[in-house]
């Protein structure tokens, strides 16, 4: 009894904020909002403690120094880091074919130039 009445008061509230009642459709969907938002929020307090204990293994460990300091600049500027990781991936592909198309190119002098 009291769960329900404590909802018809958050349900007055929100009209009241809204300045108008919601749908029952309207308030489902919103619900279905605000928990889609805090599971998200949860997986991001998940994976973000989950790269400070790796953070900090790579710190202990002295060759993994350099992703340590990925995983650190990655937790401190995500969206940044992500764009310059993307860019920089894009870059080594594009090297690496490149780099593939001259080696073929030069392997195939070097055979003909043999035969």
């Amino acid at each position: 009894m009291t769960q329900s009445l404590q909802q018809l008061e958050r349900e007055l509230d929100q009209a009241r904020r809204l300045g108008r009642w919601l749908a029952d459709d309207e308030l489902a969907s919103l619900q279905e909002q605000r928990q889609a938002e805090i599971a998200q929020h949860q997986q991001s307090r998940i994976r973000r403690r989950k790269l400070l204990l790796l953070t900090a293994i790579c710190v202990l460990i002295p060759p993994l120094w350099p992703v340590a300091l990925g995983l650190i600049l990655y937790l401190l500027f995500p969206r940044t880091t992500r764009r310059y990781g993307l860019i920089a991936g894009v870059i080594v592909l594009a090297l690496g074919g490149l780099f593939t198309v001259l080696l073929v190119t030069l392997l195939v002098a070097i055979l003909l130039a043999l035969f």
